[in-house]
């Protein structure tokens, strides 16, 4: 797979993914791509024309507009399948999925469905490769909020992320790299590899760059969010909270809450 990130609105990305038989696509005129998360149909439309690209279905991960709100228009110019979580209330979704089910999306590409509620109800990530389409659900050095679900239900979640291999490169849709990292820092003031990560992504948003993909083997170094067993992020929870924190997933729900007013 060749992966492209689509930049929409203020910081979100929207991921076309060119299988194999068009991993030229964008330089090539090849056509045929898989479109992950169109929350703005507009810079869709304008990539898919400028090179001659044909969409060969949508992957939705939850409802939030800004996820979803390009499909309409795109399918009014297309016509393509659209996957997204069964529990998922956009009548768009031609193929809803669900826990397990393997999708194979044509020239070799299989993805694994994860369901992954916390930030709604509803979320999916799509996992294939070495690569994770995660949405809201886990970000490069941070976590989705909780709009609809509970600390419980997202601590879980991404444990259930963080099993899968190191090499696996995150693919979220938001651009909240450089912020995320800066809480991040004030929990792991002593983390080397975060200090070496924030530097890193200061510079690649001066220059303009796309932070993302990161690894799975990198957030496990510089994200709280998936370092909550360790006793220093424990630690800064407990002086945050002003209490004892018996679990590592109290220690979660108190990052989050101090992520949420940082």
């Amino acid at each position: 797979m060749r992966i492209v990130p689509i930049s929409a609105f203020n910081d979100n990305y929207i991921w076309l993914i060119a299988p194999d038989h068009t991993a030229q696509a964008l330089t090539q005129h090849a056509q045929g791509v898989l479109i992950v998360d169109p929350g703005d149909a507009a810079p869709v439309l304008a990539e898919l024309r400028r090179h001659h690209l044909t969409p060969l279905g949508v992957l939705i991960t939850h409802h939030h507009y800004d996820h979803t709100g390009g499909i309409k228009p795109l399918l009014e110019a297309y016509d393509f399948p659209v996957y997204g979580p069964a529990r998922c209330n956009t009548p768009a979704i031609s193929h809803p999925v669900r826990e397990g089910d393997i999708l194979s999306l044509g020239a070799g590409i299989q993805l694994r469905v994860l369901e992954t509620p916390g930030h709604t109800h509803d979320h999916v990530v799509y996992h294939g490769g070495d690569a994770l389409f995660c949405g809201d659900t886990l970000f490069a050095g941070g976590c989705g909020r909780l709009t609809e679900g509970s600390a419980a239900e997202l601590y879980a979640s991404l444990q259930r992320i963080a099993h899968l291999p190191d090499d696996t490169r995150i693919y979220c849709a938001h651009e909240y790299t450089l912020a995320n990292l800066r809480f991040a820092i004030q929990v792991e003031p002593d983390n080397q590899a975060l200090r070496g990560r924030l530097h890193r992504t200061r510079r690649q948003r001066e220059e303009g760059r796309c932070t993302l993909p990161s690894t799975l083997g990198e957030e496990k170094l510089t994200n709280p969010f998936l370092r909550c067993h360790l006793p220093a992020v424990h630690a800064a929870a407990e002086a945050y909270a002003g209490r004892a924190l018996d679990s590592p997933e109290s220690v979660f729900a108190v990052i989050r809450y101090w992520k949420d007013r940082a």
